[in-house]
């Protein structure tokens, strides 16, 4: 009889378990928000065999250096042209830590930072000495991104409160690069959708910052770090849905994003352009079993006055990262040269991939692009120095981060 009681005790507690877990969905949000910002960081250096894979004209060969299952937020080597040393590269992490020396810190962030809605840190500036750090943040249900001097946790800019529902905010739709280009630093600040909602619109709205490439100048942004004065942004281009990727050769900016089901895209970022999200894309709004509803987009961004992307993936392959190639690269190629990563893909095209595009001598066209498959990589980031320029190793090689794997060193060879 007293195990029958037990028993039914134990089967009530669980049945008034998973009715609380189903009622209070974001209380639940918060405390796996609580655990992952306070868990342990384990990292280690890592010997790990050469995997080889073959491109159409060399082959491709990658080796995991770090292990370290954190998804980064950026990743940052001082010295270009040197000999790579595991302990010098400075590792920051979206749970809010910076690894140097393979000694883990927690940031300077404010009590509002989140996790929650797949948020975090999603991309270090730096200017002067000064680390800044683009996150998500949430107080009393209102979800907005923020952008804090880590030294001592100041609020340097707070965006208006999304307005969508929180259940259908997604904090990896706030982009994951910036950088510098003469007086000035550009960062990229998507709208957090997992479909078309209310938060897509602001990409529209030049009154919001989301769905947008930002511009601040180098000296507003130190007169806002050393006074407290509010900080000037402007708006460089709009309508973007989710803007991983920024980097530039010479004076032209070229941004890689995120599409919906479809249309991840490389664009060349021209000031004062419309991308067109959410009136246009080359992808469709995500089936009713992923909370949208299947439909398609007017597919001519030029029809509809908005810029045409460079090169549309359909179907998506997860875009993620983009910088100039490595020299070797460019030195084969005798070319214009891009080359971006990919996270997971899909079904109908994997992503895990390294992607190169060569480009026209004025910059406004795609000759060619490859796609190379690394195995079940979900490539994130380059490594690359304070202002996000490639880092090359003394022998020409480049370094990226894995989710959930490491750091990975990659080597081109065996050209033909």
């Amino acid at each position: 009889m007293k195990k029958l009681i037990i028993s039914i005790f134990w089967l009530l507690s669980v049945i008034a378990a998973i009715i609380w877990t189903f009622e209070n969905p974001e209380k639940i949000e918060k405390i796996k928000d609580y655990s992952k910002k306070n868990k342990n960081i384990k990292i280690e250096k890592s010997d790990n065999d050469t995997e080889e894979f073959e491109a159409n004209a060399f082959s491709v060969k990658i080796k995991k250096v770090i292990d370290i299952k954190e998804k980064t937020a950026f990743l940052i080597y001082p010295n270009q042209n040197s000999n790579f040393e595991e302990k010098k590269l400075k590792i920051f992490t979206q749970n809010g830590f910076v690894i140097s020396d393979f000694k883990p810190q927690k940031l300077n962030l404010p009590n509002y930072f989140t996790l929650q809605r797949n948020g975090g840190v999603k991309t270090i500036i730096t200017v002067d000495k000064h680390t800044i750090a683009l996150i998500s943040g949430e107080e009393n249900g209102c979800y907005f991104a923020s952008l804090i001097l880590t030294e001592n946790g100041k609020e340097l800019l707070k965006t208006d409160c999304l307005p969508e529902e929180a259940s259908n905010n997604d904090f990896n739709g706030i982009g994951s690069s910036n950088i510098h280009l003469n007086e000035f630093i550009y960062f990229a600040l998507g709208t957090p959708e997992k479909h078309v909602s209310k938060n897509s619109l602001l990409a529209q709205n030049i009154d919001s910052l989301f769905g947008k490439i930002l511009k601040v100048s180098k000296k507003d942004l130190l007169d806002t770090i050393n006074n407290n004065i509010k900080l000037k942004t402007y708006v460089f281009t709009k309508g973007h849905r989710v803007p991983q990727g920024l980097t530039k050769i010479n004076e032209v900016i070229f941004n890689v994003e995120h599409g919906p089901k479809g249309g991840d895209k490389l664009n060349r970022v021209e000031e004062n352009a419309n991308y067109g999200w959410p009136i246009v894309s080359y992808g469709t709004n995500y089936l009713k079993d992923n909370g949208g509803d299947g439909k398609s987009f007017p597919y001519s961004h030029e029809l509809n006055n908005f810029e045409e992307p460079l090169f549309a993936f359909v179907p998506s392959i997860g875009i993620s990262s983009v910088n100039n190639c490595p020299k070797v690269l460019k030195n084969y190629y005798q070319k214009n040269c891009l080359m971006a990563l990919s996270l997971y893909g899909n079904n109908l095209r994997k992503g895990n991939s390294l992607i190169i595009f060569l480009l026209n001598n004025n910059l406004n066209k795609i000759d060619s692009f490859e796609i190379i498959k690394l195995n079940d990589l979900i490539l994130r980031h380059f490594t690359t120095n304070s202002l996000n320029e490639l880092y090359e190793d003394l022998e020409g090689n480049i370094y990226v981060s894995a989710d959930q794997k490491g750091i990975y060193k990659i080597t081109f060879d065996n050209f033909r």
